[in-house]
């Protein structure tokens, strides 16, 4: 092992040297862009187009054959680009050296290039004269820039086309197209006369959806799942939702909705949905570590078509604690299994075996859950969840030991506008729970909640700054705390509360060094994360916790608090996570810093 870590070592000091021999033998090509105000938007707008700038600003020079080949396919596309903005006249020159790009073999090209020059002259620009497109559906929204004195936007005209059409599609004519259209230059005035004319078609319903491309989950199933109206009036939506569907199963890699190019009898447009069938097993596993909690290890097994009609059913283990000071080590096996379009195309089946054994600082309990329910998906964003389930557990804490039987009625709801869920720049995210619990024996009757909510805003494009928050409620209703299951109740600090504290620090303080969980929690996060280049950002956060013995929150508990910075590396999937936090306020504890590491934001 030693000689292989040697061998890799030597190999990639070798591929550095390499690296920095090439680096100095090639350098990129200065490329200027004259005829253009520099401080102006389209100064900005050409350079972005050109492809010569583009390898400019590569870390890896370009090859002298690269810069030749560059230069050529930049005519093309700085025209577009200058036509895109309503010049229509231009004048382009692309030169290497003082030689006309144009010119040079691509095949022969100069042993290198030190200057790539692009002159322009863009002409005058033209507006809009007459700008008519009809007929249009009701309620179309045509861009802004297609009206009388607007630039002469070749994007914009097709943009207008796109919006006429979608909007016959959305009202059932799916064989919307362009018709006719004239375009009438007038150089003395400098404009541009535009006169579209649409074909809507006749308005269709969805015709019988058929499938190719499964092998292994049942064609009536796919149908279930689709849900795709047949008979109903086309709506590009329903396709998209259907495609959606199909997708979220995870057992297709690929999914297409295809119209068929002819109107079937009756005004019916046909449907095909092309599917590729995704490996049906899946294998993974993740690693975390803190400073105190130690590390933690999990990993899963997945099958997403078990019984034929793209049925998922997960397997799933943790231990936690490995090498920690937060009591003992913690274990979680889990096996859910799910139905999708079991009640409608929008609700699945599923149902959940779960084991569990948390030896924490402050108490130590088993439980076994049994659940089944049925989850509402509204839309991408919104989640819905009902379940039964069957607790039994065994806890062991300072009001001393307890066993116990509970019925619970899980509900959830989820409301998840992130823009990623690693690593988010915009959006919020609410998960918000209610489970009424009857007691069998052990305990007494009761409703636990809690309510997690996320904001995220980003400022500024060079160099970005985003701003996050977070905050987190908890409440035990009904039983009193001593009665109240130990795994039940809120303890604050660590990874996910309050860094730079130790995990589950704060709780009920009984006197005489015993310390309970709570029956309310608050939790308050704020970061700002600057990013300093594109796989490298800052963090500074601070967090705050609080844990009463009441029912709700009303101030009669204590309140702890933690600061830090964090580095983040992007890895594409999402950035791994390093963040070192000090405790700032409330019950003293011998640790003087937490150290966490993992993959993507911590919230």
């Amino acid at each position: 092992m030693v000689e292989q870590r040697f061998l890799l070592r030597a190999i990639g000091a070798a591929c550095a040297v390499a690296v920095a021999f090439w680096g100095a033998a090639l350098s990129a090509a200065d490329v200027r862009l004259t005829g253009i105000a520099e401080d102006s938007d389209l100064y900005q707008v050409v350079r972005g187009g050109s492809l010569l700038a583009e390898q400019a600003e590569q870390d890896l020079p370009p090859s002298s054959q690269e810069v030749v080949a560059a230069a050529q396919a930049d005519y093309a596309r700085l025209l577009a680009v200058l036509y895109d903005q309503g010049f229509f006249g231009p004048m382009i020159k692309i030169t290497l050296d003082g030689v006309d790009a144009a010119a040079i073999p691509p095949v022969q090209p100069p042993r290198s290039i030190a200057l790539a020059e692009i002159t322009i002259k863009t002409g005058p620009s033209f507006q809009f004269g007459r700008a008519n497109i009809a007929p249009l559906a009701p309620e179309t929204a045509l861009p802004e820039g297609f009206a009388t004195g607007q630039t002469a936007s070749l994007g914009v005209l097709k943009e207008t086309v796109a919006q006429g059409i979608s909007g016959w599609r959305a009202q059932g004519h799916a064989k919307a197209e362009l018709a006719e259209q004239s375009l009438t230059a007038r150089h003395q005035d400098r404009t541009i006369n535009a006169d579209l004319r649409l074909a809507p078609g006749p308005k269709l319903r969805f015709g019988a959806l058929s499938v190719s491309g499964n092998r292994n989950v049942r064609t009536k199933r796919i149908l279930e799942i689709a849900g795709l109206p047949e008979g109903a009036t086309f709506s590009p939506e329903q396709l998209r939702l259907a495609t959606g569907r199909l997708r979220r199963t995870g057992a297709f890699g690929a999914v297409a909705l295809i119209e068929a190019e002819r109107i079937g009898p009756d005004n019916t447009l046909p449907i095909t949905a092309q599917l590729t069938e995704a490996a049906p097993r899946r294998f993974g596993f993740g690693a975390e570590l803190g400073s105190l909690e130690g590390l933690t290890l999990s990993a899963f097994w997945l099958h997403r078509n078990l019984l034929g009609g793209a049925e998922r059913l997960r397997l799933e283990g943790e231990i936690k604690g490995i090498g920690g000071n937060s009591g003992g080590e913690d274990y979680k096996l889990s096996a859910r299994f799910e139905r999708p379009a079991t009640f409608n195309e929008d609700t699945d089946f599923y149902a959940l075996a779960e084991i569990e054994q948390l030896d924490e600082v402050n108490f130590f309990s088993r439980q076994a859950d049994l659940e089944v329910g049925i989850k509402r998906i509204a839309n991408e964003n919104r989640t819905y969840r009902l379940g039964l389930g069957l607790r039994t557990g065994q806890t062991r804490d300072a009001f001393g030991e307890n066993s116990y039987t509970l019925l619970t009625l899980p509900l959830a709801a989820t409301f998840d506008y992130r823009d990623n869920d690693l690593d988010a720049k915009h959006g919020h995210f609410i998960n918000a729970s209610l489970m009424p619990f009857v007691a069998i024996n052990g305990a007494d009757n009761g409703l636990r909640s809690t309510l997690d909510a996320r904001a995220y805003r980003t400022f500024g494009t060079t160099r970005p700054v985003t701003f996050a928050l977070r905050g987190q409620l908890g409440s035990v209703y009904g039983p009193e705390l001593s009665t109240t299951p130990a795994d039940y109740l809120f303890y604050s600090g660590g990874g996910g509360t309050v860094r730079g504290q130790p995990y589950q620090a704060l709780g009920v303080d009984l006197g005489n060094g015993n310390r309970v969980g709570g029956r309310s929690f608050v939790s308050l996060s704020a970061e700002a994360r600057i990013k300093m280049t594109d796989a490298i950002g800052l963090v500074g956060f601070v967090d705050g916790g609080y844990v009463g013995s009441e029912e709700f929150f009303d101030g009669s508990g204590q309140w702890h608090s933690g600061a830090g910075i964090g580095l983040r590396y992007d890895t594409g999937i999402g950035p791994i996570r390093l963040d070192v936090a000090v405790p700032v306020s409330g019950p003293d504890t011998d640790e003087k810093f937490q150290i966490y590491i993992g993959i993507g934001q911590s919230f």
